[in-house]
């Protein structure tokens, strides 16, 4: 019993919890919404899939992919990144709009309850069970995944984009949810 008992406690430590203990069926595999290498926006008309605001963060050429799964009522999403900045520190989140020309235009990350109050920095909306953040930090060669499972489902047509921002999410009052600039962004309709 005390090897079992100890071998139940490794695991629990080494996965931060005893979900992964648990006899739960686990997630389906994460299927493909969105892949592509950005591009600097539009002039002017439709803009590409993917877009860098930010060439010397994020370069033209670097790659963004994202992908989602839902069971049980709990949504995954998973954020690959390559070719951007080595050893750099991003947060990242769903958007409620496409990518647009300008930064601003992916509108708001999406929150499954929303917040009455715009711009939301409320730790009680503007947090990481009411939103998908997916903060990552690339290793030497500018690579990274980020993923981020909910306990709720998407609602039809108002989660449409994955941006990429300056620096880890925050989690301060008056402050929670921001990431600094804009620096890239995926249209990806989950």
């Amino acid at each position: 019993m005390r090897t079992t008992v100890a071998a139940l406690a490794g695991a629990v430590l080494l996965t931060g919890g005893l979900a992964a203990c648990s006899s739960e069926t686990p997630s389906p595999a994460v299927r493909p919404v969105a892949e592509t290498a950005l591009a600097a926006p539009a002039a002017s008309g439709d803009q590409p899939k993917g877009i860098t605001y930010d060439v010397q963060r994020i370069p033209v050429g670097a790659k963004l992919s994202a992908g989602s799964s839902v069971a049980n009522g709990q949504t995954t999403v998973e954020l690959k990144v390559s070719g951007l900045l080595p050893n750099t520190k991003y947060g990242s989140h769903v958007h409620t709009k496409p990518c647009g020309a300008k930064p601003a235009d992916s509108g708001p990350h999406y929150q499954n309850e929303k917040d009455p109050v715009t711009p939301s920095v409320d730790p009680k909306y503007a947090n990481a069970q009411n939103e998908i953040w997916l903060d990552l930090t690339t290793d030497a060669t500018g690579a990274a995944t980020g993923t981020a499972t909910v306990k709720w489902e998407f609602r039809k047509g108002e989660a449409n984009a994955v941006v990429v921002h300056a620096t880890h999410t925050s989690t301060e009052h008056g402050k929670a949810g921001t990431a600094g600039d804009r620096l890239a962004c995926l249209t990806a309709q989950f």
